[in-house]
């Protein structure tokens, strides 16, 4: 079977290629996405979006990761992780602190769980949650919490309440475009049924 094309750039088939809406977006921030490796598997996941729109992003996969060879010897004083943890901080401190990197987890709840559990170092972390106003536009997937956002969502949520004066909104354009693309793929008629009877979280 022949390898369907991709674009280089967006590394999504060429017919639907997602170059035309997406940007690039400097932040504050130095932003590291850890990800499931089962989620990297999955063709519809928004951290490649998200990673690919933030300059200097990573996206790593793996299960157990080590601190000091991502985030470097100072680790414990200048991270935090974007999690609806206890004791979350609140911008206002962040904004005092010498906080350089976010951390941002993808997969589902489940896996999320997962990977804090393999990785008890995140724990030792001051934890930012995100005050999500919206309901997600994550439409070919459901989270089993009312709250429950996409990993680009989430990031670009984060991103905007912890810069005062940027809007970073428009990171969001390929994700909705590539949701776009699904649903255009699966038809309204099937698209209607499944998403009823999904309840996959982001």
């Amino acid at each position: 079977m022949t390898k369907r094309a991709s674009c280089p750039h967006c590394e999504r088939p060429l017919r639907t290629c997602l170059c035309d809406v997406m940007v690039m977006r400097d932040i504050d921030y130095r932003l590291i996405i850890l990800q499931d490796p089962k989620e990297a598997k999955h063709a519809l996941s928004s951290a490649p979006l998200l990673a690919k729109s933030v300059s200097g992003a990573q996206l790593i996969v793996g299960e157990v990761f080590d601190p000091e060879l991502i985030l470097g010897d100072n680790w414990q004083s200048n991270s935090l992780v974007i999690f609806p943890g206890e004791n979350p901080i609140t911008r206002e401190t962040v904004a005092k602190t010498d906080i350089k990197t976010l951390i941002l987890l993808d997969g589902t709840w489940r896996k999320v769980a997962r990977l804090i559990h393999l990785n008890p170092w995140l724990n030792t972390l001051p934890c930012y949650a995100i005050n999500a106003n919206d309901s997600s536009q994550y439409r070919i997937r459901r989270s089993p919490r009312a709250d429950g956002l996409s990993t680009i969502e989430a990031g670009v949520c984060a991103l905007n309440e912890l810069h005062a004066e940027a809007d970073f909104t428009n990171i969001l354009f390929a994700f909705h475009k590539m949701i776009d693309y699904q649903i255009d793929a699966m038809g309204a008629e099937t698209f209607n049924k499944n998403h009823i009877n999904t309840k996959k979280a982001p």
